[in-house]
C-alpha cells in the first residue's frame, strides 16, 4: 500500500470515531504523495471511521484538481451549472482504478491547495466559536500565542467559491509570513488542519480542541432523570401521526435521552436558543434545527410542519420534547446520523448564547445548500449506509 494511502485511512479513522469531532459523512481527509504529483483523498459522504484500503477514497491528479481552482471561466457560471462541472471535472482528475460511484470529496480542489496532509473536521468545540457573534475574536485571543496566527476564513458558499477563496487567501498568507498556514478556522464551516506529517497533523488537531474546549460550558453530569415509558411512547405516537399528515407519508420516531439532551432542555432559553439553522451539515442532514415541543398535540405540531414547508424550508427531522428527550423522524440508518447532528447544535448553541449570541445561516445561504446537488449526494448515501 502506498504510505500517502496508509496515511490518508489512519487520520481518518482515528479522527472519525469521535462525533464530537465529525458527524455522519462529513469532514474530509488527504494526504499527498512523495512525488508531489498525487493526493489521495477522502470520497464524498463516506464517513472517515469506515475508510480502509479498498474504499472510501479517490485518488487525484494534483495539477488537475488545482486546475479547477485556476479557471476563471467557472466562476462566471451560475451556481447550478458550476458545481455539477466542477464535480465532473474532479472526477476525471481522478487516476485510479477504483469502478464505482465513489466521488472525490467536493472539496478536493481546495484541498490541493494545502500542505501535505490535511485533516477537515467539524468539531463541536470549534463550532462553537464559529457561531457565536463575539466567536472570532476569542479564538484571536486563545492563539495570540501561535507562532504564526490560524487563518480566518470568512463564510462563503461551499463548493468552488470556497476554495477559489481559500487559494487567495493561503497565498497572500505564504507572501506575509512565509509558510503555509497549519490552522485554518472556516467561519460555520469547521476546522483545517495542515502538516507536513500524518503524526504532526494529528497532535496539532488534538492541541487545538483542548484549547478551544477548555473555556467552554461543558453538560451537567447527572442530568438525566427517570421518564416513564408511557409519556415516551405518548410523544411517539404524536409525532409519528403530525409528521404522516403534515408529510403524507409514513414515518418512524426514534427517542434518544443523555446528559447532554437533559441539560440542554432545562436551560430557560432553550427554546429561543433552537432559532436558525447553525451549519450545512445541520441543513443537509437534520432539515436544520430540531422543533420546539411543550405538549402532546399532533395537530398543532402537523401545523407548525405545514407551515415550514409553505415558507420553502425543510420540514423539521428533530424534535426536542421539553423534560422529555430528543425524537428524530427517519429510518434506522439515517437517525443515528440526525441524533449526532443534534447533540453538535445543542453544545455550539449553548456556548455561542454565551458568546454574545448565535449566528445562523441567512436564506440565501440556506437556499445554496438545500439546491446544491452535492449535498444530497452526501445524504443520500448516508441513507444507505446503516450508522451506529
Amino acid at each position: 500500500m502506498d504510505k500517502a494511502l496508509a496515511d490518508l485511512i489512519r487520520i481518518s479513522n482515528e479522527t472519525g470515531i469521535d462525533p464530537t469531532l465529525v458527524q455522519g459523512g462529513g469532514g474530509n481527509t488527504s494526504v499527498k504523495t512523495e512525488d508531489g504529483q498525487y493526493m489521495y483523498i477522502k470520497a464524498s459522504g463516506t464517513a472517515l471511521k469506515d475508510m480502509n484500503a479498498k474504499q472510501g477514497w479517490r485518488r487525484l491528479r494534483l495539477d488537475l484538481a488545482r486546475s479547477v481552482v485556476l479557471d476563471k471561466s467557472l466562476a462566471k457560471m451560475a451556481p447550478k451549472h458550476r458545481e455539477p462541472e466542477v464535480v465532473n471535472r474532479l472526477l476525471l482528475a481522478c487516476d485510479d482504478k477504483i469502478k464505482t460511484i465513489a466521488r472525490p470529496s467536493v472539496e478536493a480542489h481546495l484541498h490541493a491547495w494545502l500542505d501535505k496532509c490535511v485533516i477537515h473536521l467539524h468539531p463541536s468545540a470549534v463550532g462553537a466559536y464559529h457561531n457565536a457573534k463575539n466567536g472570532r475574536a476569542i479564538l484571536e485571543k486563545l492563539f495570540k500565542d501561535e507562532p504564526l496566527p490560524p487563518l480566518w476564513v470568512p463564510y462563503t458558499d461551499p463548493g468552488f467559491m470556497l476554495a477559489r477563496k481559500i487559494a487567495r487567501l493561503v497565498e497572500d498568507y505564504q507572501h506575509r509570513f512565509g509558510k503555509s498556514p497549519a490552522i485554518l478556522f472556516l467561519h460555520k464551516h469547521g476546522l483545517f488542519i495542515t502538516a507536513q506529517t500524518a503524526d504532526g497533523a494529528l497532535r496539532l488537531v488534538r492541541r487545538v480542541i483542548k484549547r478551544c474546549n477548555d473555556p467552554l460550558r461543558q453538560p451537567n453530569r447527572g442530568s438525566t432523570k427517570s421518564i416513564e415509558q408511557q409519556i415516551i411512547n405518548d410523544y411517539k405516537l404524536c409525532i409519528e401521526r403530525a409528521c404522516s399528515k403534515a408529510l403524507k407519508k409514513q414515518q418512524q420516531i426514534w427517542y434518544y435521552y443523555n446528559d447532554a439532551i437533559a441539560d440542554f432542555l432545562k436551560q430557560k432559553d432553550a427554546k429561543k436558543m433552537l432559532s436558525g439553522s447553525l451549519t450545512p451539515d445541520e441543513l443537509v442532514y437534520a432539515n436544520g434545527a430540531a422543533m420546539w415541543v411543550e405538549k402532546c398535540d399532533w395537530q398543532s405540531i402537523a401545523g407548525r410542519i405545514k407551515n415550514q414547508i409553505q415558507k420553502g424550508k425543510k420540514p423539521a427531522a428533530a424534535f426536542l420534547v421539553k423534560d422529555v428527550g430528543l425524537f428524530v423522524a427517519g429510518t434506522e440508518k439515517i437517525a443515528p446520523t440526525v441524533r449526532d447532528i443534534v447533540l453538535y447544535s445543542i453544545f455550539i448553541r449553548t456556548n455561542a448564547h454565551r458568546m454574545g449570541g448565535i449566528v445562523t445561516l441567512n436564506k440565501r445561504q440556506e437556499d445554496f445548500i438545500n439546491n446544491w446537488e452535492s449535498e444530497a449526494f452526501r445524504k443520500k448515501l448516508a441513507s444507505t449506509k446503516k450508522q451506529s
